[in-house]
């Protein structure tokens, strides 16, 4: 018989070749269970999240004990972090371009409020002059009644109502409030009897009263720049409808602007004139200014126009009534151009809070989404450490 060793060395030169040594063995093992995990952690649906906050002691211990369950390969992911947290980013970058849009748009319309105040403040001159000329006629005519239509109250059986609204929405309440304090003022007319048409300024306005089958007469656009053309043209037809009987009194329904954050709707009677408004009714202009950094409004009260000193011995070419009787269409188109300017003011200035406050809600919620992607982030890191654990102490 052979020796051990030249026994063994004869099996050796047999079989050349070696088998692997178990440690490569145990690690292709692991790479497949961690492949495995992994697939099985994209089969989560993508719509579902889950965020797993364990609690304090004992939660590592139970993800231990399922991970060394038979079904671990199988089971579903508990957190699937990655398309969530992209959807989080993406979502902020939308909110932060938003916020840059509606910053825009309050600068915009700041500017515009400047623009309109300066139009106001162009046309204050000829207001000047029309309210100084009529107090010198009335002063000169004394007591006497004036006999003139647009100065004269008749019994009303029927109104109209001129509504002034925006063209465009992005300005909070400011078309909403217009519209329900309209819609409030014709029903009331309706209770007492009064029949009641519409004159509408506004494509807002435009739009819900043809909706909802409310008699409209004539109906006008606003525009961000109001002038004297928009104006005559609304002040003719006003004329005409009074003029020609088919409706005993107008009423003019604007928002009075009162500042930057606040406005009031108003309503007032438009015709028939009444001499003694004229001659005493006082003006406001504002002006828009920056202060700190945040825009502030100043507004200045103006007295009323002292009257025009038209002496005794002076002689009108006409008379003065068919003077008073020209100069009332033309107080009628100013005090429409005005109401339209600071209806314009009006809807800007809303605009302007409308897209600061909505400035301010996206920042907070481009925070808040900030927190929730940081958070979502670290998850995804802890729950890709568990599952790192778990694969080997399964193979343990």
């Amino acid at each position: 018989s052979l020796p051990s060793s030249h026994h063994h060395l004869h099996t050796q030169s047999n079989f050349p070749l070696r088998s692997p040594p178990p440690f490569p063995r145990k690690m292709k093992f692991f790479c497949v269970a961690g492949l495995l995990a992994s697939a099985a952690a994209f089969q989560a649906q993508p719509a579902a999240f889950t965020t797993y906050s364990p609690a304090v002691g004992g939660a590592t211990s139970n993800v231990f004990s399922e991970s060394s369950s038979p079904a671990h390969r199988n089971r579903r992911a508990t957190i699937v972090m990655d398309g969530k947290a992209n959807a989080i980013r993406d979502r902020i970058t939308s909110v932060k371009n938003t916020k840059k849009i509606t910053m825009a748009m309050k600068l915009v319309a700041a500017a515009k409020v400047r623009r309109a105040q300066d139009a106001v403040l162009a046309t204050r001159p000829f207001s000047e002059t029309l309210q100084s000329v009529f107090g010198g006629l009335i002063a000169r005519m004394g007591g006497e009644a004036l006999d003139l239509p647009l100065l004269t109250q008749r019994e009303v059986s029927k109104v109209t109502l001129v509504v002034i609204t925006g063209d465009r929405g992005l300005c909070g309440g400011y078309n909403s409030f217009m519209i329900k304090k309209a819609e409030a003022r014709f029903n009331e007319l309706k209770d007492q009897g009064v029949a009641c048409d519409m004159v509408l300024i506004g494509k807002k306005g435009i739009t819900y009263f043809q909706r909802r089958g409310f008699p409209i007469r004539k109906t006008f656009e606003t525009g961000q720049n109001p002038d004297s053309k928009q104006a005559l043209a609304i002040s003719e037809e006003l004329l005409n409808t009074y003029l020609s009987g088919e409706s005993d009194a107008v009423e003019l329904l604007y928002t009075k602007f009162i500042s930057l954050i606040a406005s009031s709707p108003s309503a007032r009677t438009l015709i028939p004139f009444s001499a003694s408004e004229i001659t005493q009714q006082g003006d406001e202009v504002f002006q828009l200014t920056s202060s700190g950094g945040d825009f502030e409004v100043e507004r200045t009260e103006l007295e009323v126009a002292e009257p025009q000193d038209f002496p005794n011995d002076m002689i009108f070419e006409q008379d003065p009534i068919q003077i008073i009787n020209s100069i009332l269409p033309l107080y009628l188109n100013g005090q429409i151009l005005r109401t339209l300017q600071e209806s314009v003011a009006s809807e800007l200035a809303a605009r302007m809070q409308s897209m600061q406050s909505a400035s301010d809600n996206a920042g907070d919620l481009a925070k808040r989404l900030s927190t929730e992607y940081n958070r979502a982030r670290q998850a995804a890191v802890t729950q890709e450490i568990l599952e790192i654990v778990s694969g080997a102490s399964a193979l343990e």
